[in-house]
């Protein structure tokens, strides 16, 4: 989820938390266990604590909220770029019209929401009960894009194996860096995506700038997100996401990456992808 850009405040505490610190114990690993490999319970439990709070604007989830003024366009624009959108639909509300959106990790919906208002069709799949159950409620309250949407509580592993080459896009917005088995997880993305479709990321780097911003500042100083709501040894570089996706026949074409201003609740994209990073990868098609 959401991190800042670390400052000297945040070093006077790097002696109390250490990365290797936060590995589970036996107890709690037995108490995160899933009958998913892929999915920590822990975290779902942690994320599922805020589910009354997920659609407040200016509540825990406040960083999520406001990342979409980077997220919606970053889709929008790159699914433009590789020439699926209709030129007559471009300049338009409708822009994703027709096109079909699978959000991996989509939790109570505020990007769901957002690709909907724009037209695309959009599945919303999470392993976590209650965040599905508060995306559909919400969803409910708006007639006009409730009906382009659809919820399931699953896991990527599942929901690929029955809609193989499916989405024109596959999102996972901070979902990555709570992910045990990248390659996996990857897989079962790209397994749903039609060839010539993106897949799209978000996610932290692993530098100590995301260690110190993303946990030590996030969590412990200024309370953006709840403690433990991240692990460090899950972080991975963009580098790494790329060589991933290239032996699943994916090609990044864009890496972006994207600075938060807590004081005032603001993303922008920067140069620098050493804690936050946006990126797109498109499938090859198979001649």
């Amino acid at each position: 989820m959401l991190s800042l850009k670390p400052t000297r405040l945040f070093v006077t505490l790097v002696t109390k938390i250490r990365p290797s610190q936060r590995g589970l114990s036996q107890d709690a690993a037995t108490a995160g266990h899933s009958p998913h490999p892929n999915v920590d319970q822990r975290e779902v439990d942690t994320l599922g604590k805020l589910s009354e709070e997920w659609w407040n604007p200016s509540g825990p989830l406040k960083g999520l909220h406001s990342m979409n003024a980077l997220r919606v366009p970053l889709i929008r624009d790159g699914l433009i770029s590789t020439g699926l959108v209709p030129k007559e639909q471009i300049r338009t509300p409708q822009v994703l019209s027709g096109l079909n959106v699978l959000e991996v990790g989509c939790g109570g919906g505020i990007l769901t929401e957002a690709l909907a208002r724009i037209r695309a069709n959009v599945v919303g799949i999470d392993p976590g009960e209650k965040l599905i159950q508060v995306a559909r409620e919400h969803a409910e309250l708006d007639r006009k894009i409730g009906g382009r949407i659809r919820y399931e509580v699953e896991t990527i592993e599942e929901h690929a194996q029955a809609n193989v080459d499916r989405y024109d896009a596959v999102v996972a917005s901070e979902v990555l860096e709570h992910v045990q088995d990248k390659v996996s997880f990857l897989e079962h993305c790209v397994m749903a995506l039609k060839p010539g479709g993106s897949i799209f990321i978000t996610t932290l780097d692993k530098t100590t700038a995301s260690w110190l911003g993303g946990i030590v500042a996030a969590e412990y100083v200024l309370k953006l997100v709840p403690e433990n709501t991240h692990d460090w040894e899950k972080f991975i570089s963009p580098l790494d996401v790329q060589r991933i996706l290239k032996t699943l026949n994916c090609e990044t074409i864009l890496v972006h990456g994207m600075a938060y201003e807590f004081w005032r609740n603001s993303w922008s994209w920067c140069k620098k992808t050493d804690i936050n990073y946006a990126l797109q990868a498109v499938k090859s098609v198979e001649e």
